[in-house]
Formats: structure tokens, sequence, C-alpha cells
């Protein structure tokens, strides 16, 4: 599914382990390693805001995406589109519930903004959504995200477990980048 060319992907591939398999007892492979490649995907902040209005503008609002993503009430020219759409929600859902939950804070319901449910929920109907998509080039991967979305929460606190390992090397993020 994805290919270890990523020069953090070894690195995170031992956090996620660490994390999943060694402290909340998810021994599954696959899902360890998506997870992982999740992380060095969105090490690059261009690809969290992936998805695009007509005018290319990134979309950040849940209720934005979840739009992109119907393809009879909303802008998805495509069940391929909405597939992708969906999966990139899930995939925003799990790497921000997990590695930044603080972005979820109260006061920004009150602006107009997803509360943290909301993200959990929508993430985990994302992930179901993508699995559905079950034949032809997509029967290999459904029944990994069919995990994912059922797993969604155990996911969640694997990511919060890697973060805080994170947060305890010393000097290994940059308090600020240039």
């Amino acid at each position: 599914m994805q290919a270890d060319n990523h020069p953090l992907e070894g690195f995170f591939q031992q956090m996620v382990r660490n994390s999943y398999a060694g402290k909340l007892g998810i021994h599954d492979t696959a899902i360890t390693q998506y997870v992982a490649h999740l992380l060095c995907e969105f090490s690059e902040s261009d690809k969290l805001y992936k998805v695009r209005d007509e005018h290319g503008k990134p979309l950040q609002a849940l209720e934005d995406l979840v739009r992109a993503a119907d393809p009879i009430h909303g802008t998805a020219a495509s069940f391929d589109a909405e597939r992708a759409v969906r999966k990139h929600i899930g995939d925003y859902a799990l790497f921000v519930s997990g590695m930044y939950p603080e972005s979820m804070d109260p006061w920004r319901r009150r602006r107009g903004q997803q509360s943290f449910e909301e993200l959990v929920a929508i993430g985990k109907q994302s992930y179901y959504i993508v699995s559905q998509f079950d034949l032809e080039e997509y029967a290999e991967e459904a029944p990994l995200f069919a995990r994912l979305s059922e797993w969604f929460d155990r996911c969640i606190y694997g990511l919060r477990l890697v973060r805080e390992d994170l947060q305890r090397k010393p000097n290994f993020l940059p308090s600020r980048v240039n």
C-alpha cells in the first residue's frame, strides 16, 4: 500500500509499534505501518490541508470537507473522489485528535468550528465509508479501513502515547521553525 521512502518512516514505525503493540496490545502490522506513514505524510504541512475548493484554497472546516466528499449533494466529482476525500478526513481526524487534541478547545466550538467529539465521530465514519469501497482496486485496503474505523479511539490514544514519547526526547523537535 505504501512505500518506505520517507526519511522518518523507520523512526515513526518504531514509535508507533512501541505504543500500539507494546502499550496498547494492537498487534496489527498494517495499522502500525499505516499510522507511521500518516505521521510522515503530515510532517509536511501542505499535506494536512490537501483538499482544496474550486479556487485552490485549502478546506479546513470539517463541514466543508464533508461537503467536498459528497458526490450527490456536495462537490465530489465521482465516487473515487468521495473515497479520496473521506480517506483524508479520517486521516486528518486521527492525526489531529491524537497528536494535537488541544486544537479542539471548547472555545473553538463557540466560534462555529468542530468539537473534538465531532471530529472523532466524522473520522470514524469516514474510515467506515472508505471501507465500504471494497471492490476492484480498493478491495485489498477495505479491511484495513474497517479496522481503523472500529479501533479509532484506541488509535487516537496510541498517537497520544507517541506524542508523549516525542515530547520526552530532548532536542528532538526544534522550539521554532524558521
